[in-house]
């Protein structure tokens, strides 16, 4: 594919460039500018031009383990916020 090339894009990236660079023009930025400028957006936002199926799928575990460790770190904060509260009113 060569560069500059705008067929990997989704049909919905497409319009939301062209949405874009619609304004860029309304605003006095030139055609050019205003499509790079667009296209930037676009990739920004978006993330490139990539296809749905381009995605990587996540494994079981990648999710199990992730979620294990959210939780984790949710029970700490949790008790260290307990302890703190338990703390202050034994000062009283």
């Amino acid at each position: 594919m060569p560069r500059g090339s705008k067929s990997s894009y989704t049909s919905k990236q497409k319009r939301m460039a062209e949405r874009i660079e619609s304004g860029y023009k309304r605003r006095g930025v030139s055609g050019g500018e205003a499509e790079r400028r667009a296209w930037a957006t676009v990739n920004k936002e978006t993330g490139g031009g990539k296809k749905r199926a381009a995605k990587r799928k996540r494994t079981s575990s990648s999710t199990t383990r992730s979620r294990s460790s959210r939780r984790g770190t949710k029970g700490t904060s949790r008790r260290r916020m307990s302890s703190r509260s338990r703390m202050s009113s034994r000062k009283k």
